[in-house]
């Protein structure tokens, strides 16, 4: 990995009734085309009794694997407009099946274009979509008079602090994107005159969920 990207950490389901047709949205994160066909299969077993199993799914840093299927509906009624929300959300290594039972009426192409487009956001939605990055953690070590300036610096630079440890001295471990990492440290140095021990691990590929900090 790069860039920072999105992508669907943890799969998720929706569903929309329209003009009592059933369009059931199930999401999943996949490495690989593999991958994909396997979930695609496991979703036409588990719905075997529906009469569509349309899908689209993406794989790879730039999106390297793209396909879709509109499994009977209309041409470029179902798979293209399934893949253009995911384009559209900017996701990577994710891929939504979207079955429909039918309700006995007709919705012409603009209603199944946007029952499927709507199907794939209900199951977005459901799902915990979150932005892949690189960063470091760093250690920073400070004498007690220090601490209280730098724990400030971080808030004021909305830099995370994953561990403070208090023995003879404060070191506190941070969670610094890449691209902010000579910044973060300059900033510490300038505060500390130079005082601060800094110790930056290898990197690491990391996404915040509503706070909460997933490691890859």
């Amino acid at each position: 990995m790069t860039e920072p990207y999105r992508i669907c950490y943890a799969g998720g389901q929706g569903e929309i009734v329209e003009k009592k047709s059933r369009f059931i949205a199930n999401v999943r994160p996949v490495k690989s085309e593999e991958e994909a066909a396997a979930f695609i299969e496991e979703m036409r077993k588990k719905y075997w009794d529906a009469r569509h199993n349309c899908y689209a799914y993406m794989c790879g840093e730039r999106n390297q694997v793209m396909k879709c299927s509109d499994d009977g509906e209309p041409s470029q009624t179902a798979g293209r407009p399934m893949l253009d929300v995911l384009l559209g959300q900017g996701l990577h290594d994710v891929c939504v099946v979207v079955t429909r039972y039918f309700g006995g009426t007709l919705l012409g192409t603009g209603g199944l274009v946007r029952a499927y487009s709507q199907a794939v956001k209900e199951g977005l939605a459901a799902s915990r979509i979150l932005t892949r990055e690189k960063g470091r953690k760093l250690s920073v070590t400070v004498d007690y008079s220090t601490a209280g300036r730098l724990q400030y610096l971080f808030a004021q630079m909305d830099i995370t602090v994953l561990d403070s440890q208090y023995t003879d001295r404060v070191e506190m471990i941070l969670l610094v994107p890449e691209e902010r990492r000579e910044e973060v440290t300059e900033k510490i140095t300038e505060a500390t005159n130079g005082t601060a021990v800094l110790s930056l691990s290898e990197p690491l590929d990391y996404g915040l969920d509503e706070g909460e900090l997933i490691l890859f």
